[in-house]
């Protein structure tokens, strides 16, 4: 029996795989930067997840044995999602970066008190200790504390308290209908692309702008499928499978690690300044997504088990 066994046990697929999307979303600010040099906002989101419901669109034949009921909660979600972006990215044009992450981390915290009244699952103390942490985690990481609410803020706020209600009915969903996470994923880009694209034809044509060529356009055409293959395709399937195999806080905590990639990726990549409270903040929030998914009774009783039988 090797080491890797009993880790396997320990942590989840589902939970490996959450990583990974805040990995990937924490990475995926830069690219959307770099692509909204190219093209506008509602047409980049337009074409983002158009691409992607092309691609998911053979999926779709599952919704042909579910109920109304189902097919309603599906497409909540779906709205639910398009709400989340809209209200992210116009806010995120209208406030300081730091305040955007301090408050799209609040949906750590809210998603517990959001799955107490929707799901009657109460958090358990490991959980409410690991929102703490990600909560102080977050704060550093925003600046010090420096902090000033302004109409950006406001959507900002909005989308993390919509994010915890999205995980939550997306849990209620996924419990309650046989359908597979490809499914609901297709859903969701075929609302978030038709809903951009309706509000951007009525409310704002001048969205509206001719495709960039693929000749000499290379890195606004990678940008757009590293948006699409990582970021919306994979990331939104293992989010969508992981919810259905989770508990919504859980699934909130792993998510809420994003801002420390995001800060990790800027660094690296980017080049941009992270101060050491900073560094100290993303820390923390990596440590409170371990604090609630690896069980360490579990982990060192397997180590010591180990230990025992090579000795």
């Amino acid at each position: 029996m090797t080491f890797a066994s009993p880790v396997r046990r320990l942590l989840p697929v589902s939970d490996l795989l959450l990583f990974v999307v805040a990995m990937v979303w924490g990475s995926s600010y830069g690219v959307v930067k770099n692509a909204l040099g190219f093209y506008p906002v509602l047409a980049l989101i337009a074409l983002r997840f158009g691409i992607t419901f092309v691609l998911l669109s053979v999926n779709l034949r599952h919704l042909r044995r579910v109920d109304l009921k189902t097919l309603m909660g599906v497409l909540t979600c779906g709205l639910l999602l398009l709400a989340i972006f809209l209200a992210e990215t116009f806010g995120v044009m209208l406030t300081r970066a730091a305040n955007a992450a301090f408050l799209i981390s609040l949906c750590v915290v809210m998603t517990p008190l959001v799955e107490w009244a929707m799901l009657r699952r109460k958090p358990g103390a490991t959980e409410w200790l690991a929102v703490a942490v990600s909560l102080g985690g977050a704060w550093l990481l925003a600046g010090d504390g420096a902090f000033s609410f302004n109409p950006g803020d406001a959507l900002i706020l909005v989308a993390a308290v919509l994010r915890a209600l999205s995980v939550c009915v997306t849990k209620r969903v996924m419990r309650a209908s046989p359908l597979p996470a490809l499914t609901v994923t297709a859903v969701q880009a075929g609302v978030v692309a038709s809903g951009s694209a309706l509000l951007a034809f009525f409310f704002v044509p001048s969205q509206w702008q001719p495709l960039p060529s693929f000749a000499g356009h290379g890195a606004f055409w990678g940008s757009v499928m590293y948006l699409v293959i990582a970021c919306t395709l994979f990331a939104f399937f293992a989010q969508n499978y992981a919810i259905g195999r989770s508990s919504p806080t859980r699934v909130s905590l792993l998510m809420g690690s994003e801002p420390a990639f995001g800060a990790l990726f800027a660094s690296v990549w980017l080049g941009e300044h992270v101060s050491a409270t900073g560094w100290i903040g993303g820390g923390l929030i990596v440590l409170a997504s371990l604090m609630a998914t690896v069980p360490w009774r579990g982990w060192f009783a397997a180590r010591s088990g180990l230990a025992n039988r090579s000795t």
